[in-house]
């Protein structure tokens, strides 16, 4: 990829993604068939040749052999002006199925590829097709959805403008975790970005599966999203395949307003859902077409969004949702005072975890971060706290799932500790909805260093300000 100078991981996974998507599908269609000529039932392929994997991009495929040996150029003509229009128009075909619509869907942005010469096209090809689907782990994830895991997370390091679509993964495994979701139940995330949390409810899921039936349904029937981007919603589907759901129901469009994209894969969706895992953009401000959707009118996106989620409830659903710290705390809008009374009112506002300042610094965000985990159909009694905001997180040392232990271990009885505490919901409603987590169990921590270590310290900070300035004197700064 850096020979074609795509260097960014925004510019190289969307060109990966649908390279590895085709490589998947075909290793598995070619898997189905066998067992459905095993048993003596009919198969039908969601792509034919010359646009199966094997046919046009394997070393030895039919097409590709037939293309090399033909006019230069031909190969890239081929790419560009037959496969990618035709998969681009799967959908539009009468009685298309699902994985055809995905498949549409996944090429729904991709006019040509960026690959900027055919001999690079073609070694990138290779290096894809060695990638052996045979080789499984202990999860029974293919090793190709483990590669595109990674490329996944370096979309959402700093600088690689990618963060907005991506919630780092200790973090999305602690909420699973906590909301534990069951067979049975739908999963619904209205602004999904890559897939991260219906990827890993699907892991948390895949292991409670006992049957076939088990199965089938978390494959089909439980996974539902909403995509805005045009850029990241086929990386979220392609994502989601490759974690082996079937039948990702993800809608493309603005959640907020209502203008719909693609909706073709969310028909049949539920009007409400048994939990919500969802990071909603930090900071966001939205105009007059999402405004009059609310019934509390606001420009903030996390607050129309918090509102979206109870809306999308079940009665007894249940909610794991990262918020901004300027949502909880801010008590002079109207919107946001009237959005946590409700929440308050209308749900079981259980657990907040207050988190360090810096959990989103390799997602390019500083914004400080509070997990909050509800449940429709009861008002809230007692919030129960738990208190990391004192954890010194860098890119080098990420928040780990080690660093809720503690948490993990208080929670089913809500006990107290130095990090956790109870606050009765009518402080929180004497304070006009102040949810801010404010540790009142919290130690200081003495200095124990002593005055002749504070000196030197001092010392050599004096000593490297003197000489910087010297520096800048010698350069007649």
């Amino acid at each position: 990829m850096r020979r074609s100078g795509r260097a960014g991981a925004l510019q190289y996974v969307p060109e990966l993604t649908w390279m590895l998507f085709l490589r998947i599908l075909d290793e598995n269609e070619q898997r189905e068939e066998e067992q459905a000529r095993a048993v003596g039932a009919s198969f039908s392929p969601s792509l034919e040749y010359p646009y199966r994997w094997r046919d046009w991009a394997a070393p030895e495929g039919k097409k590709r052999l037939e293309l090399q040996i033909g006019t230069l150029g031909g190969f890239m003509s081929f790419v560009n002006g037959d496969l990618l229009p035709a998969l681009r128009r799967l959908k539009d075909k009468p009685g298309a199925t699902s994985r055809q619509k995905i498949i549409s869907e996944v090429f729904s942005s991709i006019e040509k590829t960026g690959i900027d010469t055919e001999r690079n096209l073609l070694d990138i090809l290779d290096k894809i097709h060695e990638l052996s689907l045979e080789q499984v782990d202990e999860t029974h994830m293919f090793t190709l959805s483990q590669v595109y895991e990674g490329l996944l997370q370096k979309m959402g390091e700093k600088n690689n403008d990618g963060g907005q679509f991506f919630t780092p993964r200790e973090v999305i495994r602690v909420m699973v975790k906590v909301i534990d979701p069951q067979i049975g139940e739908t999963v619904y995330d209205p602004c999904c970005g890559t897939g991260g949390f219906l990827a890993q409810a699907y892991k948390h899921m895949r292991e409670k599966a006992k049957t076939a039936d088990d199965v089938e349904t978390l494959k089909t029937r439980t996974f539902y999203g909403r995509e805005k981007e045009n850029l990241v919603y086929p990386i979220a589907l392609a994502n989601l395949v490759l974690q082996e759901i079937d039948e990702p129901h993800i809608w493309h469009g603005n959640t907020l307003t209502g203008q719909e994209v693609y909706g073709g894969l969310f028909a049949g969706a539920p009007a409400l859902f048994d939990m919500v895992l969802t990071n909603p953009p930090f900071g966001g401000k939205e105009g007059k077409d999402a405004k009059t959707r609310f019934a509390y009118k606001t420009g903030s996106t996390q607050v129309l969004f918090l509102q979206h989620v109870m809306e999308s409830l079940k009665p007894g659903g249940r909610c794991g949702i990262v918020m901004d710290e300027g949502v909880l705390f801010r008590t002079t809008e109207n919107a946001f005072v009237q959005t946590k009374r409700k929440l308050l009112n209308e749900f079981d506002l259980w657990c907040i975890v207050s988190l360090p300042p810096k959990v989103f610094v390799n997602a390019g965000a500083a914004s400080k971060t509070n997990l909050l985990f509800f449940t429709k159909g009861k008002p809230t009694k007692e919030i129960w706290y738990y208190d990391l905001s004192d954890l010194n997180i860098t890119k080098k040392q990420p928040l780990t799932v080690a660093h809720f232990e503690e948490f993990f271990k208080l929670l089913p009885e809500r006990n107290i500790s130095e990090r956790s505490w109870r606050v009765p919901v009518e402080e929180i409603q004497a304070k006009n909805y102040d949810l801010k987590a404010v540790n009142p169990n919290r130690k200081e921590k003495e200095d124990k260093r002593t005055p002749e270590e504070l000196i030197s310290i001092i010392e050599a900070e004096s000593a490297e300000i003197a000489k910087a300035l010297g520096t800048l004197k010698s350069k007649g700064i």
